[in-house]
This record gives structure tokens, C-alpha cells and sequence, in this order.
């Protein structure tokens, strides 16, 4: 039995986030889920699309992402295409890996996206395709590996029907080379993220 405690709806009720870290938690990798947002489109009717964020996810990219979903006129149906991702990360200096095109590492090679087929297990879409065993739904995957094979530091999964321009918005977050604030840096990120002092 998953628990979770609703933590926002829209007041269209049509969008909504879960904290959902439970006893028995979903997996990314091997870092629990913390968050879950999600989106229909009516009242009546199940989430067209699902977007799962781990322990760890930056929380202003998890930000960016809400306040995109909150912007858009219909929240669960989206109309551009992947390359908006795509252009988005490249924008920012990422680059694409030489034998997937469909992967993209920041410069120091510690944080991806991709739009890849999505795990079997877990991923909820509204799509009737995404139920059937013969197709292979494709969303995109976000995930932060300071150490190669040191373990995922933090992963995010957006089912197949995650509009591409709410991705968009996380990955130009996640991208930014803007300071963020931070009490304490993230374990396994030493050497890997540029300091400055707050005045």
C-alpha cells in the first residue's frame, strides 16, 4: 500500500501534487520518489500524465515545473514536440551523447536527460497505448550521478504524455547556471559544484 497526502490541487481540479514517500517507496534508480504531479482533463477523468521526482531533485527545477503546469491554459494535454527539450539543454551547454542522440549530459558529464522507453513498473499514464504490452511508451528521464557508478544523487521520470514544454521548463531550471541557494551541498557533489560565498 503506497500512502501519500495531497499537498496541492489547482482550483480547476484538474492538477495536482502527492508527497508520496511512503515506508515501502517507488524506486528511480535507487533513490525514492518523493513527489509526484500529476494532470487531467476534466474533473471526472483519470491523470493524462504523470511526473515523478526523487529525494534530492533540485527543488527549483520541481518549482519551475509547477509553476509552468500552473501557467498553461490545459494542463494535460501539450502540442510541442521534443525538440523543445532538446533545444532548451543545448541552450545551456549541454551536449548530446555521440551514440544516443536522444541523451544529453551537462559539460561535467554528472547530470542527463533523456527521452527513452520508460520501465515497465510504476509509470502511470493516461495513454491506453502506455497498457499495452507491445509498445514500448517513451518519456523522458532526468537523473544527477556526480561519480560514474557512485549511485544516482537524484532521478525524475515523466510518463509519455508529459506535456514537452512542462520538461521543457524543468530542464532549462536544472540547466541554469544561476546560484541557488544551499545550507549544505548535496552528498557525493564535492568537486563538482561551483561555490560562491552569500554576502
Amino acid at each position: 500500500m503506497v500512502r501519500s497526502t495531497v499537498l496541492y490541487v489547482a482550483q480547476d481540479g484538474l492538477r495536482w501534487a502527492q508527497w508520496v514517500l511512503a515506508d515501502e517507496p517507488i524506486l528511480l534508480g535507487d533513490v525514492p520518489v518523493a513527489w509526484t504531479v500529476s494532470a487531467r482533463a476534466g474533473e471526472a477523468d483519470l491523470a493524462e500524465w504523470t511526473a515523478y521526482f526523487s529525494t534530492g531533485v533540485p527543488p527549483e527545477a520541481v518549482a519551475d515545473f509547477l509553476i509552468a503546469l500552473e501557467c498553461r491554459p490545459d494542463p494535460a494535454y501539450g502540442f510541442a514536440g521534443p525538440n523543445m527539450v532538446f533545444d532548451v539543454l543545448a541552450e545551456h551547454g549541454w551536449v548530446r551523447d555521440i551514440d544516443n542522440r536522444a541523451v544529453l549530459s551537462d559539460p561535467r558529464l554528472t547530470a542527463g536527460m533523456a527521452l527513452n522507453v520508460l520501465p515497465v513498473d510504476g509509470i502511470q499514464d493516461g495513454d491506453p497505448l502506455a497498457l499495452d504490452p507491445a509498445v514500448d511508451p517513451t518519456g523522458w528521464q532526468a537523473w544527477c550521478e556526480p561519480k560514474v557508478g557512485g549511485g544516482f544523487l537524484w532521478a525524475a521520470i515523466f510518463s509519455a504524455s508529459t506535456p514537452h514544454d512542462l520538461v521543457a521548463a524543468f530542464a532549462g531550471s536544472l540547466a541554469s547556471a544561476d546560484p541557488v541557494l544551499r545550507h549544505t551541498l548535496p552528498q557525493g557533489s564535492e568537486g563538482q559544484l561551483l561555490v560562491r560565498p552569500t554576502v
